[in-house]
């Protein structure tokens, strides 16, 4: 999918800002980076040059061209002449309601700006932005280099020909925009995390597993499945051959059974401390930045061969 947007703008260049410019790099957009931590400059660069093997492997590049990105010392400077703006900053309504307004007030009339906002409402994030038309969320999923999610949602004042602008952008970058109909807290992909993450912490909290247990649960057995299809389908072919009619008649009954616990246990020193210890035993040792290689190059792999397993299921 083509797209006549050729310069972006990131505002905070942490994980997901490093992540957005790296795969804005792999598809040869021309990037205007800024972040008010200078010192994060060098660690973006560091991180391009790490992950840029499996990028490169991914998306068939043969060269990485740095000259396409400029990191820029104001706010003004980076979003001035872009047509496309991602925001980065920190989770946090002040912080961002307030950014937003200076984004507004230096963009181009036209300009979309997007923010990266993991579960806040756009309608706040936005209501000091000039020309609110053409904001909203594009949520994407860690590591924003590799992973084609991204989660579009609209505000309150959102208009309809931004967000296909914005759809076209990002599938320009070998995305999958999924667009959420109306605002809500947490968007999609992250509420269904949610739940499965306070279950998780019920479960250590209460001594029935250790967190390898729980991980080795899910890659072992939903995970894989899910990777393809997701849950819907998945228990659709639970059903046999009548499908979810027969899976929602049968497993229904269960949904009245008090087995999970959707209110969060306290994040108590204890819970804390297991689950501390629990991930380093896991990591035997290995860096951050290791184990972010090894699952790099599994995310190039699997992405690769479910191409192929997509083109028949859709």
């Amino acid at each position: 999918m083509s797209s006549n947007i050729t310069k972006v703008a990131v505002i905070g260049t942490g994980v997901i800002g490093a992540g957005w410019i790296i795969r804005l790099l792999a598809h040869n957009k021309k990037v205007f980076a800024f972040d008010k931590d200078i010192k994060l400059k060098k660690k973006l660069i560091k991180e391009i040059k790490r992950t840029w093997p499996y990028v490169k492997k991914l998306f068939n590049k043969k060269r990485l061209n740095l000259n396409r990105l400029k990191f820029v010392d104001s706010i003004k400077e980076a979003v001035k002449n872009a047509d496309f703006i991602q925001e980065c900053a920190t989770e946090n309504y002040s912080l961002k309601t307030k950014l937003m307004h200076n984004i507004g007030k230096y963009a181009k009339p036209s300009a979309i700006i997007s923010s990266s906002s993991s579960g806040l409402l756009p309608s706040r994030i936005y209501s000091k932005c000039k020309n609110p038309k053409r904001t909203m969320i594009g949520h994407p999923f860690n590591p924003v280099y590799m992973l084609p999610g991204v989660e579009i949602v609209p505000g309150k004042k959102t208009q309809k020909s931004y967000i296909n602008k914005a759809k076209n952008f990002y599938k320009s970058i070998s995305m999958n925009p999924l667009l959420v109909k109306k605002e809500l807290p947490g968007y999609l992909a992250d509420r269904l995390q949610e739940a499965l993450w306070r279950e998780a912490l019920h479960i250590i909290n209460e001594g029935y597993a250790s967190t390898e247990d729980l991980d080795r649960a899910i890659e072992n057995g939903p995970g894989l499945r899910w990777s393809l299809m997701g849950i819907f389908l998945t228990y659709h072919l639970a059903g046999g051959k009548a499908g979810m009619k027969h899976m929602l008649e049968q497993f229904g009954p269960a949904l009245k059974l008090p087995w999970t616990k959707l209110k969060a246990p306290a994040l108590s020193k204890k819970l804390s401390s297991r689950i501390i210890k629990g991930t380093r035993k896991q990591a035997k040792g290995k860096s951050v930045e290791k184990i972010s290689n090894i699952r790099d190059e599994y995310l190039v792999s699997l992405l690769k061969m479910r191409k192929k397993f997509e083109n028949k299921l859709r």
